[in-house]
């Protein structure tokens, strides 16, 4: 008589067939296993099949393999049916696409097929793959980001005199111009890209030849395969290269960065847009009309490029977060397991990069409006208490005291800066200082000029519009050397890769 507990775990056991017995697990293989080989396939099969061609080269040049084993292997490698490979479907036959590669190379160059293998293990290939997968997809994302930047860098100069007000805390601050503020997004944009570089060339390093963890006792040329698959170093030490992944790290938290910067201009074009700020208008294929109210124009695209970016960043955290704590030499879960989600949040930020860069270039600015609101807010009276300091030699904190008191007993009136008078400023010094001032109705009024006040800003950084174009000189300058350095990298893994292919061919030429 079995026990209540026993039986109800037979019962269980019966009603899920292939449950016990051999590995995998249908509920495992269904989880995890599936798909996983849906991902290899539209990832990893082509920088695997690499990987192999070029650890094949290595040992064949090492002497490691004989020669007719080296092309027996070499012309199974050339004619593996990559196509149907991409198409089949996970059946359970084979645990992953490594295995069934392995068996594919079997069927076509027969057992020694297996001195593929030869010092080296699924760690150390697994990791190169997934640096091979990497570093194409960070390329594609800065080549992105580079066509947006070349869009602001175009907005900005062509806003370069473009005045508008700048805000600090939400309220209005000084006036600038919208060429200057572009030019920080843009700014902002050329750092992340930086960052994005920086990961690059952190994860462009060769994990082959570690083997497990150990390296090998056969006299592999670790520098050789790095050489053939175009990684720019190796990672020296062999647990290091299977066991370290802050290289997925250091791009999760460079995309988490990028998305949460550009958030924030999203947010800002969002506010910019509604009806009573009225600063720019999203062009026609970027907005959605109402479904009831026929005068809306609901700004869509920047509203999903909003939300894009806030999964971009969680996606990216999560790859973080998956990381904390797991063991140095544990490999599933800082590997296989979050692959996809570097793979999403990297495929993400470089849709919003495209979708952001089409906004920009048809965006429009509404330039009286925004003019005309800086001339009727106080955002220069930082330019008059500079003047009381120059002209009167007033203290800063005096002058600072004094227009600061002005502000508020013409804010009290329903007063806008440019009521503002000479009278009301000495009735406003008297109280404050006990004396009157010197300056005149002219200077006055040019004082609170919110031309004059951008135009002799020009100091390395400021909006005048001489200095934001001299700014973005530099920016296009960044932006040339950034593009050809990617251009240059991905032409030379294509040449890389093709050359694999030439080198193997070149043997049945001998």
């Amino acid at each position: 008589m079995l026990a209540k507990g026993e039986q109800a775990l037979l019962e269980r056991r019966s009603s899920h067939p292939g449950e016990q017995g051999a590995f995998p697990g249908k509920t495992y293989a269904e989880i995890v296993l599936e798909p996983a080989y849906e991902q290899a396939k539209r990832h990893l099969l082509g920088p695997m099949i690499a990987v192999n061609k070029a650890h094949l080269i290595m040992l064949r040049e090492q002497n490691l393999i004989a020669e007719h084993e080296a092309n027996g292997i070499g012309r199974a490698l050339l004619g593996l049916d990559q196509e149907k490979l991409r198409n089949n479907r996970y059946t359970g036959k084979f645990e992953d696409l490594f295995f069934e590669v392995e068996h594919e190379l079997a069927v076509l160059a027969g057992e020694r097929a297996g001195n593929l293998h030869l010092a080296r293990s699924r760690n150390d290939m697994g990791i190169a793959i997934y640096r091979i997968v990497l570093r194409g997809k960070l390329l594609t994302v800065l080549q992105s980001a580079l066509s947006l930047r070349r869009r602001l860098i175009d907005f900005a100069r062509k806003h370069a005199e473009t005045l508008m007000l700048g805000y600090t805390h939400t309220q209005q601050a000084q006036p600038t111009t919208v060429g200057h503020y572009i030019a920080a997004v843009s700014d902002s944009l050329g750092r992340d890209i930086g960052r994005l570089i920086a990961a690059y060339r952190n994860c462009n390093r060769s994990s082959l030849g570690a083997a497990a963890l150990t390296t090998s006792g056969y006299a592999i040329s670790r520098e050789r395969t790095a050489e053939l698959l175009d990684f720019d170093d190796l990672i020296v030490n062999a647990y290091d290269a299977v066991g370290g992944a802050d290289y997925v790290g250091e791009i999760a938290a460079a995309v988490q960065l990028a998305a949460i910067n550009l958030g924030r201009f999203s947010q800002e074009l969002l506010l910019w847009g509604t009806t009573e700020f009225a600063g720019i208008r999203v062009a026609d294929p970027y907005v959605q009309i109402s479904s009831i109210m026929p005068q809306k124009r609901n700004p869509v695209s920047v509203e999903h490029l909003r939300s894009l970016l806030s999964a971009c960043a969680g996606d990216a955290g999560t790859v973080l977060m998956m990381i904390h704590n797991t063991p140095f030499g544990d490999i599933v879960d800082t590997e296989d397991d979050l692959q996809p989600y570097v793979w999403r949040c990297l495929r993400t930020l470089d849709s919003v990069y495209r979708l952001l860069a089409e906004i920009v270039a048809t965006l429009e600015v509404n330039r009286e409006v925004l003019r005309a609101r800086v001339k009727g807010s106080f955002a220069t009276l930082t330019e008059l208490a500079d003047t009381l300091v120059r002209k009167e030699g007033l203290p800063f904190r005096e002058a600072h005291g004094i227009v600061a008191s002005l502000a508020r007993r013409a804010y009290r009136s329903g007063m806008s800066a440019s009521d503002l008078t000479v009278r009301m400023l000495n009735e406003t010094a008297l109280e404050r200082i006990g004396r009157l001032l010197s300056l005149s109705e002219d200077e006055l009024h040019e004082a609170l000029d919110p031309e004059r006040f951008v135009a002799i800003r020009d100091v390395i950084g400021g909006p005048n519009p001489q200095e934001v174009n001299r700014a973005l000189s530099v920016q296009d300058a960044e932006l040339q050397e950034a593009q050809e350095w990617t251009q240059k990298k991905q032409e030379s893994h294509e040449h890389k890769f093709k050359e694999l292919d030439r080198t193997i061919a070149g043997w049945f030429l001998d």
